[in-house]
């Protein structure tokens, strides 16, 4: 269970005689290190499975485009925190593979929105499918409670680092 307190002291390898308030946040940051070396080698994986040569970084646009539907490039490198040229590589890539198209913005016709494209919701669709039933048997296991937990944890977490 997460609220095991002996079970994560043995877990993080902290002993009972192992005090102060930075034990935790170092935990945190070793089990964060190993989830996000993890989590690119994933994406990196998945990205192939949409399209052979398909950045593991594009991967997460496409997620995005999937999600909240059109956007502007700039909102887009908003919500991931990177710069306009970094964006705009990786549009252009995800353009070059059919996989998201720019059409003009009915709010601002100097504007553009990105849109995915059939091709890549189809691509896309497949692989997320996909990892949805990787979790489903990884975590097998795992009480629906404490999956709802965890995905409730890393929503606060995400929305932290947004503010």
């Amino acid at each position: 269970m997460l609220g095991n307190t002996e079970s994560s002291r043995h877990t993080y390898g902290m002993g009972a005689d192992v005090h102060g308030p930075d034990q935790e946040f170092l935990a945190l940051e070793r089990e964060l290190a190993v989830f996000l070396r993890r989590a690119r080698a994933s994406s990196g994986e998945m990205a192939r499975e949409v399209h052979p040569d398909l950045e593991p970084a594009a991967y997460g646009l496409l997620v995005r485009l999937d999600e909240a539907g059109p956007q502007r490039a700039t909102e887009l490198a908003g919500f991931f925190g990177v710069g306009k040229a970094t964006m705009s590589r990786q549009l252009h890539a995800l353009e070059d593979l059919g996989l998201v198209a720019r059409e003009p913005d009915p709010a601002d016709g100097r504007a553009s929105l990105v849109r995915i494209t059939a091709e890549g919701t189809t691509r896309f669709g497949r692989v997320r499918d996909a990892r949805r039933e990787s979790y489903v048997r990884k975590l097998a296991g795992w009480d629906r409670a404490e999956i709802s937990e965890l995905a409730r944890l890393l929503h606060q977490l995400n929305a932290a680092a947004e503010g």
